[in-house]
């Protein structure tokens, strides 16, 4: 299983800050990320935009989840 946080608008489209997602072994954060739309539409218009990180390091999609992970979504920050 992976634990997925959620941060910022991502968060409130979604309506929870943390969830606990199972995925077949081999998933990639493409496959967690997809997954985690299907269970949350909401979040579609933020999807393309979503940054990933993997226990703490950002990541793409192609990156594969390892056991007991700890995932990350958020959307970009912009500062001034």
């Amino acid at each position: 299983s992976v634990t997925v946080r959620l941060f910022a608008r991502a968060r409130d489209l979604a309506g929870c800050e943390q969830l606990t997602m199972t995925l077949p072994a081999g998933a990639t954060i493409g496959a967690l990320r997809e997954a985690l739309l299907a269970r949350h539409p909401t979040l579609e218009p933020l999807a393309p935009r979503l940054l990933a990180a993997l226990n703490a390091d950002y990541v793409a999609d192609t990156q594969p989840l390892t056991p007991h992970a700890e995932v990350a979504f958020f959307p970009p920050v912009s500062g001034g």
